[in-house]
C-alpha cells in the first residue's frame, strides 16, 4: 500500500508568492505571529483547519503548503 507523508512546510514560499507578510497573515487568520513563525520554520505542523484557512487567505490550495512524499 502506498503511504503519503508531509515533508517540509512551504508556507514561507506561499506568503512570498502572495506578496504579503507573516504579520498580515496573522491579522487575516487570527493566528498569532509566533504560531505562523512556528509553521514557517517547521517547528510545528499546521492543522488541517489552519491549512485550509491560510489557503483561502493566500488564494492557493491546501496541498501547496507542504512537500509531499510517497512511499
Amino acid at each position: 500500500m502506498t503511504k503519503i507523508s508531509r515533508g517540509r512546510c512551504l508556507l514561507k514560499v506561499r506568503i512570498a508568492e502572495a506578496k504579503t507578510t507573516q504579520a498580515q497573515l496573522s491579522r487575516r487568520t487570527g493566528y498569532s505571529q509566533q504560531q505562523i513563525s512556528n509553521w514557517v520554520h517547521n517547528r510545528e505542523k499546521m492543522s488541517y483547519e489552519a491549512t485550509v484557512l491560510c489557503a483561502f487567505v493566500l488564494n492557493c490550495h491546501a496541498e501547496d503548503f507542504y512537500e509531499w512524499h510517497l512511499s
